[in-house]
């Protein structure tokens, strides 16, 4: 996994996240779920791809239930786009990078 990817925890989401001053793409995952494990390397591209114009992040669903719970994740991979704290986009599922890239679009300029 790339450097460039935050690991989330309950004690930096509000400021990694909530908190930040550009967009956060995080990812809802679990270490069994193997569509996850699909994520990881287009979100590997995408921080580098797009460093400073979004920031990508990972938030471990088992280690952290809770901030799961709030954000409503039901499945997992989950990909939700913060902007100024706010939820702007959800994207459910393995996607391929172009639909990922293509959904985000709006964020990535």
């Amino acid at each position: 996994m790339s450097e460039k990817i935050v690991q989330l925890s309950a004690t930096n989401f509000k400021e990694e996240v909530l908190d930040s001053k550009v967009s956060v793409l995080v990812d809802f995952w679990a270490a069994w779920c193997a569509p996850c494990r699909m994520v990881t390397p287009i979100l590997d591209e995408l921080a580098e791809e797009y460093e400073g114009k979004i920031k990508i992040a990972k938030l471990n669903v088992d280690d952290n239930q809770e901030i799961a719970v709030k954000h409503n994740i039901l499945s997992i991979p989950t990909l939700i786009l913060f902007k100024d704290g706010e939820e702007q986009k959800r994207l459910v599922g393995a996607l391929p990078k172009k639909k990922v890239i293509e959904e985000l679009s709006p964020w990535l300029k």
